[in-house]
């Protein structure tokens, strides 16, 4: 017990200077959802914010497409930045909200096989090599540098072939949510005869058996709702300011994506008129999983301090992520974002109930029927552009 105490004290130690930079300030922090009182909660929001999986640039992993980086530094920002907003939602999935992370503590075996989705290894469902390949079909060479529209398509098509964690992922279009759409999509599970003859994994089958009650409804799949924006022309507008803060306190939040201009962070709350957030530019080796099965995670955790920003300083090109387990977790949302967000005049972004009737019709995204030999997670993005069934809108400048 006793050096479980000192090795979190001294994981708050390694904050020290940084809670000294603080303000003296009764102001509440809000870190994607919760708030903590900085004045007598540090210690608390230090540790929420180090259990947030933090994925930087790497090097040294097998080169993208055989023959392409080997690092993805100077260049991937943006999408370690879309792994941690989806790291996030998965967590949230399985672990729930108020999971806590402590450094070589075990943890449960669903944090394991979140972590190993994202290694940078071709046949990881969310890796740097799948992210940067599926690029490609949105006109993204690879090593080019992703937007945060971009990486929301792409983790979207991704999350098609990720059965274990059975997203649904909506990006909304023309700063428009749609409610009908969404419900459509959530609501449209994968039982037919062929899935339902796969059995899934067994972690899966002890998460939901041994939560009982509190497990997803299978009526509805869980959803990871992504809204790019863009908040201004050059720089944000200042009127969009107390909209966007109060999305890092709904419950559903995952933060948001976005920065300077090709300097993307992950933004996981704010005091006052700062920003918090995650920096991916830091460059690591690559880790890959142990002959136990598991993988060390000591360099995805972030103990340093998280750094602060203005928020007027913003590139107004910017994303948020929110994540909906069950249908009462959407419906809420929609009350919060009626109540907080359309009250403004120049609203951030609409959330109606019906479909445009001006707009394409609406299909939700299916898995394509493809034949593969299994020796790697997807082969091209030639499989997921041939049945892509939604248009891809860029977002129209405010």
């Amino acid at each position: 017990m006793e050096s479980v105490l000192s090795k979190y004290e001294n994981q708050i130690t390694i904050f020290a200077d940084y809670l000294e930079e603080f303000p003296d300030t009764d102001e509440l922090v809000w870190i994607l959802g919760k708030q903590h009182l900085l004045k007598t909660e540090k210690s608390k929001l230090l540790s929420d914010i180090s259990a947030r999986l933090w994925f930087t640039y790497r090097r040294k992993f097998s080169p993208i497409g055989g023959t392409g980086p080997s690092s993805d530094a100077g260049w991937g920002c943006m999408l370690r930045c879309g792994q941690m907003m989806l790291a996030q939602a998965l967590i949230c999935r399985h672990l729930g909200r108020d999971w806590n992370w402590e450094r070589q503590k075990e943890q449960p075996k669903e944090y394991q096989q979140i972590l190993q989705c994202f290694l940078d290894r071709k046949d990881c469902c969310y890796s740097i090599h799948q992210m940067a390949q599926m690029g490609v079909g949105e006109g993204k060479s690879i090593g080019e540098w992703f937007g945060p529209n971009t990486v929301a398509q792409v983790l979207k098509k991704l999350a098609l072939f990720d059965e274990w964690n059975s997203l649904a992922v909506y990006v909304s279009m023309d700063n428009t949510v749609v409610i009908e759409d969404i419900k459509k999509m959530c609501h449209t599970l994968p039982l037919s005869a062929e899935t339902a003859a796969e059995s899934p994994p067994e972690s899966l089958n002890a998460s939901t058996q041994s939560k009982g009650p509190s497990a997803c409804s299978p009526a509805w799949k869980p959803l990871l709702l992504i809204v790019p924006l863009r908040l201004g022309i050059n720089q944000i507008n200042p009127v969009y300011v107390d909209a966007f803060k109060e999305c890092f306190k709904m419950p559903q939040s995952l933060g948001a994506l976005g920065g300077k201009p090709n300097n993307a962070y992950y933004f996981i709350g704010f005091l006052g008129d700062e920003l918090i957030f995650l920096d991916p530019h830091t460059t690591q080796t690559f880790v890959d999983t142990e002959e136990n099965g598991t993988v060390d995670d000591q360099t995805f955790h972030c103990l340093q301090p998280p750094q602060r920003m203005n928020i007027l300083n913003l590139d107004p090109s910017v994303a948020l992520g929110f994540f909906c387990k069950e249908e009462k977790d959407f419906d809420s949302w929609c009350s919060l974002v009626q109540k907080e967000i359309l009250k403004e005049n120049l609203r951030m972004f609409e959330l109606v109930q019906k479909h445009p009737s001006h707009w394409p019709p609406f299909v939700p995204p299916a898995k394509p029927e493809v034949t593969t030999t299994g020796a790697e997670f997807i082969d091209s993005t030639e499989q997921l552009e041939e049945f892509d069934l939604e248009e891809d809108f860029e977002i129209l400048s405010i």
